[in-house]
């Protein structure tokens, strides 16, 4: 993934080692109100010395009952924590669906060929398109390793042969590629398939 977002995921990622889950916060903030068998009355029975002595919270899960014990001070350190976890969680789905990403999702394969099929849009929608994919390989494609560019047409028309290896060069020479196709080209209808048939082709591709 781009290395801009990997600190941020980083840290999301060690939220669990931070004990911020549901499960682990009542465990560092009370402890969970008991049941036991009790043989002579034939069913489960629930202490009750600590009716009324702490507050409780019930879990819908599963409906086990936890006293909570811990003082204010810890309370809010929680809150702060979560706080914070819910910042970096926004701050990420903010990232996931910006630019390139909210079109193409994040691309995390390192090999890929992109099948370009434009069918027969407007000169003005060509473009855009253009926009969106020159987009996409300026911030994600330079993150990968290797890339193609494949034009359902006709006359196929491929960037390059094979995958090549991602450079400056390489991805510069794509874009070059890419604005200098035909906003019209002759298709057929099975023109799609046979670009994404020569795109799976590439032993090296993995998407």
């Amino acid at each position: 993934q781009p290395l801009v977002s990997s600190s941020k995921w980083l840290q999301l990622h060690g939220l669990k080692r931070n004990k911020l889950s549901l499960s682990q916060i009542l465990s560092q903030i009370g402890f969970q109100h008991r049941k036991d068998y009790v043989t002579t009355l034939g069913k489960l029975v629930a202490s009750r010395y600590a009716d009324g002595l702490f507050p409780q919270y019930k879990r819908a899960q599963d409906g086990s009952v936890y006293n909570l014990t811990a003082k204010k001070e810890l309370i809010l350190h929680f809150v702060d924590c979560l706080m914070g976890a819910i910042e970096l969680y926004k701050q990420r789905m903010e990232w996931l669906t910006s630019e390139s990403r909210q079109i193409f999702g994040v691309i995390q394969e390192q090999c890929i060929v992109i099948v370009l099929d434009f069918g027969a849009v407007a000169p003005t929608e060509f473009d855009l398109c253009r926009d969106a994919l020159s987009m996409v390989l300026v911030e994600q494609v330079t993150q990968i390793a290797k890339f193609n560019l494949i034009r359902a047409a006709q006359d196929l028309m491929k960037w390059q042969q094979k995958s090549a290896p991602v450079s400056e060069h390489t991805v510069e020479s794509a874009l070059t590629w890419l604005w200098k196709l035909d906003h019209m080209t002759a298709a057929s209808h099975t023109s799609s398939a046979e670009a994404l048939l020569e795109a799976m082709s590439d032993e090296a591709v993995s998407s």
